[in-house]
């Protein structure tokens, strides 16, 4: 039996959940008869990690938007891992905004995540490597603890847990 076990605390969205609620947005638009004949585009750009949606004035981005969002919480997808940017003018008299989509932790993030795993006295041990944070325990108990630990704390992002061993 190990004497350490460990898991990663790391912040990323599932892409092919999000392609599937993205094509689900898509189909509902295509149906509604208020966005017929409307220039209303959704457009996911996998490698930048961003999501661009564009529509005819700010109301129908807005009901987009809402419609984006509806779609990625039946699927699984967190709200917290997009930053949306601001609505900016686009061609032939359409709006459009860049939403980023989060991949990896912030360093300041993962500093603060560690810091509260210090602070709370939990007899477990944080480690930063790159984007992700690695808490290491000597039981499974003490790690399961720190899971529930950091759930009851909002640090601002989506965080998942991954390679519970």
């Amino acid at each position: 039996m190990a004497d350490q076990f460990s898991f990663d605390i790391v912040s990323e969205v599932d892409m092919q959940e999000l392609k599937n609620a993205l094509d689900q947005a898509v189909k509902e638009i295509k149906q509604r008869f208020d966005f017929k004949d409307s220039k209303t585009e959704i457009l996911l750009k996998e490698k930048e990690k961003e999501l661009v949606v564009v529509s005819d004035d700010e109301y129908k981005l807005a009901a987009v938007q809402e419609i984006i969002k509806a779609k990625c919480v039946k699927r699984g997808v967190s709200l917290r891992a997009f930053t949306h940017g601001s609505i900016e003018p686009a061609l032939s008299g359409t709006v459009r905004q860049i939403s980023k989509i989060q991949s990896g932790l912030a360093s300041d993030k993962a500093k603060e995540i560690a810091k509260s795993i210090k602070e709370s006295k939990l007899k477990v041990q944080a480690q930063i490597q790159g984007e992700q944070v690695r808490i290491l325990g000597k039981s499974k108990d003490e790690l399961q603890g720190a899971i529930a630990f950091l759930r009851g704390k909002d640090f601002g992002i989506d965080i998942r847990f991954t390679n519970y061993r």
